[in-house]
């Protein structure tokens, strides 16, 4: 039995395809009972993100759990045509597959290098895989040891410490610039779509406990809102809202600025000369950019904050290869504790019944040597070439089973060996 990977992501599917054999929660764990059903003796997690969906199952020997197999499996599904899915599913196996999941665990195979939600992701899909029964001793293993894999790249580099996204750096590094924290401080969120989405998790992330958020549509702004438990206000009070803001934030669609210099000169007393930080973080702009001009009011413009995030991103780059190397070599330790949990039993019962042997013939052999007077040294000389003929005789096979089992045959020579010796389990 050896790990096999079915799937694709952004590096290879467009994303109509994705959307069509994507899963949602209810979808996965509904996928993971199918699977038990049909497959009583595989293993399956599934992982389902807005970026990839990957099926990674344990393949068996007698070729029931095959490629083909799961890209039917995953057809059906979706019911769509198993010749459809195959030709834009990449697969892997074996030492591949191994290190693909460790590789994407770690965040190296994302949109976004180094983004913090993907481990999540990967261990959110394992515990549904253990809560259906659906996940086995294969699965438990590697799983556990991506998760291993992805912590020593988090700690030993700072691949995840460099924020590359506009809504994560306008939040994580320029507003510290402005204000120690953002407790108690008015923010006024303009605009529900996705990076007004991003950019309120990030905010809630910082501590920001008293939000607003301003929509033209009440109903999408509303439900972001009451989402992540802030307020709603309509889009009317924008104004008003500008007066009692300590942080503003444009992330609309507008093709005109939604503030302007003359609007902002007019409410400006009402704000006592109050430090503003507006973040600009729609295309086009929503703000005009003549409000700079003002003393006590920091705007911070898509430009600006896109710079940083380019600059963040060469630095995740450097720490690539240091990366790479972890990843390489927690596939290699997993590969050698597994190929021992497949292999040791058997070598050790070989070398056991080999022993047997050799000590079966030394007690036929000595006696007979001693009453012809033999000599106590050659007695130790022809039990040290036994030891010597017995290692010799086991090397080529034991050599042979270690490279098998390496390359993800977990029986073969395995089950060939209890065979040829009769090894009892």
């Amino acid at each position: 039995m050896k790990l096999q990977m079915i799937g694709c992501s952004h590096h290879d599917a467009a994303v109509e395809f994705r959307e069509q054999i994507s899963f949602t929660s209810e979808q996965v764990s509904a996928a993971l009972s199918a699977f038990r059903e049909k497959f009583p003796n595989g293993e399956l997690v599934l992982l389902s993100t807005c970026n990839r969906t990957e099926l990674y199952t344990s393949a068996d020997d007698d070729g029931t759990l095959d490629r083909d197999a799961v890209i039917e499996f995953l057809a059906d599904q979706h019911h769509l045509s198993a010749d459809d899915v195959v030709e834009q599913m990449i697969y892997r196996s074996g030492s591949d597959a191994v290190e693909h999941l460790f590789t994407v665990a770690a965040s190296l195979d994302s949109m976004v290098i180094g983004e913090s939600q993907i481990l999540s992701q990967v261990k959110q899909a394992y515990d549904l895989a253990c809560q259906s029964g659906s996940a086995g001793p294969l699965t438990h293993a590697v799983f556990q040891a991506a998760n291993r894999a992805a912590k020593r790249v988090q700690t030993e580099t700072a691949i995840h410490r460099r924020r590359v996204s506009v809504p994560s750096v306008a939040v994580g590094e320029v507003v510290p610039e402005v204000f120690d924290s953002l407790v108690d401080k008015r923010v006024v969120l303009c605009g529900a779509g996705e990076m007004g989405e991003e950019t309120l998790r990030y905010l809630q992330q910082a501590g920001a406990n008293n939000i607003v958020v301003l929509n033209r549509s009440e109903e999408r702004g509303r439900g972001l809102a009451d989402a992540f438990g802030v307020q709603f206000g309509r889009w009317e009070t924008l104004l008003d809202e500008v007066v009692q803001a300590d942080l503003l934030i444009g992330t609309t669609a507008a093709t005109d600025p939604i503030l302007t210099r003359d609007q902002f000169a007019q409410l400006r007393s009402k704000r006592r000369d109050r430090v503003l930080l507006v973040l600009d973080l729609a295309v086009p702009r929503d703000f005009d950019p003549a409000l700079d001009e003002f003393s006590n009011l920091y705007l911070y413009q898509i430009d600006d904050l896109q710079a940083a995030c380019q600059r963040n991103r060469h630095e995740r780059e450097k720490e690539w290869p240091k990366a790479q190397r972890i990843i390489t070599d927690e596939t290699q330790r997993f590969l050698a504790e597994l190929n021992h949990r497949a292999t040791g039993p058997v070598i050790k019962r070989l070398r056991e019944h080999a022993q047997q042997i050799k000590q079966d013939e030394l007690e036929r052999l000595l006696p007979k040597l001693q009453s012809m007077g033999g000599d106590p040294a050659i007695n130790k000389e022809i039990e040290k070439s036994l030891d010597r003929l017995v290692n010799k005789l086991l090397h080529p096979p034991l050599s042979s089973l270690k490279t098998d089992a390496a390359e993800g045959h977990r029986k073969g020579l395995v089950e060939a060996l209890r065979e040829l010796f009769h090894l009892s389990d």
